[in-house]
């Protein structure tokens, strides 16, 4: 009985050791981040545009998505909230330039991460480039770590962009 005193107590100094370890490395990450990725579709800006702004209809074809309900909101903008297995999000579109940029910012200030999307759908060899941008601000610091280290910035792009691309039953591949 000692001995399994003994094991699990050292289990649990090493996990809090690692914690702090965790969190020390992502207190001395920088907040802020730019991450941006792309991908070429063989489709027109319009086709592009018109799929990604059709926000109601994103858990069609977006597999980390349950539901989304979209709020026009009295003042005219459009906020937007995400439901799916990591929780709840709320946007609102900041900028809408049709078939040429989209901007979304997350609304939600306790989520340990915040930021926006801009989106650029630019005419490419007859189909269209859709880069998106994160400006992204990560305060919660085992949660830096893990964006940094673990997972990187770009994997909720990279799993956006991929999604678009099946809609489109495309295979492209994001970079």
């Amino acid at each position: 009985m000692k001995t399994l005193i003994v094991i699990i107590a050292v289990a649990v100094g090493a996990l809090l050791l690692l914690a702090a370890i965790v969190a020390l490395i992502g207190s001395r990450l920088p907040k802020e981040h730019t991450a941006s990725r792309s991908i070429l579709l063989h489709q027109t800006p319009k086709q592009v545009y018109d799929v990604v702004r059709d926000f109601s209809n994103a858990p069609s074809w977006r597999s980390d998505l349950k539901s989304i309900e979209v709020q026009n909101q009295p003042d005219g903008k459009i906020h937007f909230r995400e439901n799916s297995s990591h929780g709840t999000v709320n946007y609102e579109v900041a900028e809408d330039i049709p078939e040429r940029r989209l901007v979304t910012r997350i609304l939600d200030t306790d989520l340990g991460y915040s930021g926006r999307w801009t989106y650029f759908f630019t005419p490419e060899n007859g189909g269209t480039r859709l880069q998106i941008t994160e400006d992204g601000q990560v305060s919660n610091v085992i949660f830096r770590f893990m964006s940094r280290y673990v997972f990187g910035h770009t994997a909720t792009i990279d799993g956006y962009l991929t999604s678009l691309a099946k809609r489109f039953a495309e295979d492209a591949k994001p970079s």
